[in-house]
């Protein structure tokens, strides 16, 4: 039978725990592409056969993915594909796969539609709360940022920048929201420049430092504004209606 989801290593059948080997098979090419979106999955008995699994295990596996939002089965019609709008991409697993592939530049786009969302937000909720401990570590970042002598440890400092202010907004839910897509914002570096220009890395820096300034005055609005400009900044540069010399900002 033509495998369907790629070769399954008979090694694996022993090693890999068998739900968990299915969940990753089918996930994967779904996020792939292959099957589409609107397509069925094979029939139950191929799908056993192919990754050598019994019913009840398959079973199990789309019951994981159906709360993915990934699969959507019907009795006598078969397992359905659902539209990429259903899927939980707040789900690490979900996220991951997209990761382990190309994402497309509609997944950078939609990205960057949640940060604008989110973290405008959290630097106005920063500049209210934040405790002297919280602008010393933002502080710090952008120190790091100013001082890296190569694109990868400039990202990551640009990174924990982000990550401290929304630590320093106190949100609980804004918690859980950047350990989800820490790894998706870190993709960037895939499509920025491999070494820093120096006038470009002052720029980005001194943007950023006005986000530290408004918090630090606590200036709501200031952060705000800011904190959108870097944003548009990056959406900007990735997308290529900006110069792609120097440093890719987070």
């Amino acid at each position: 039978m033509k495998q369907l989801f790629g070769q399954i290593d008979p090694r694996q059948r022993e090693t890999s725990g068998s739900h968990g080997r299915v969940v990753e098979g089918i996930g994967r090419s779904i996020v792939a592409g292959k099957p589409p979106p609107g397509d069925l999955l094979p029939r139950d008995e191929e799908l056993v056969e192919e990754f050598g699994v019994s019913r009840t295990v398959l079973r199990e596996a789309m019951k994981t993915l159906a709360a993915k939002g990934m699969v959507a089965p019907k009795a006598r019609v078969g397992t359905r594909i659902q539209p990429r709008h259903e899927w939980n991409m707040f789900d690490a697993q979900v996220l991951r796969w997209h990761l382990d592939g190309e994402p497309s530049d509609s997944f950078y786009e939609q990205l960057f539609e949640m940060r604008l969302a989110f973290e405008p937000h959290a630097a106005a909720l920063a500049a209210r709360d934040a405790t002297t401990e919280d602008i010393a570590r933002i502080q710090a970042c952008v120190a790091v940022m100013r001082s890296a002598e190569g694109e990868a440890e400039f990202s990551l400092a640009d990174f924990e920048f982000h990550q401290a202010i929304f630590d320093a907004a106190g949100n609980a839910f804004f918690f859980s929201v950047v350990s989800l897509v820490g790894a998706a914002l870190l993709s960037l570096l895939r499509r920025s420049s491999p070494e820093p220009k120096p006038g470009q890395q002052v720029k980005i820096c001194n943007d950023h430092q006005r986000i530290v300034d408004a918090i630090a005055a606590r200036d709501e609005v200031a952060a705000r504004d800011a904190m959108q400009v870097v944003i548009e900044v990056g959406w900007a540069r990735v997308f290529g209606n900006a110069s792609t010399d120097g440093v890719q900002p987070l």
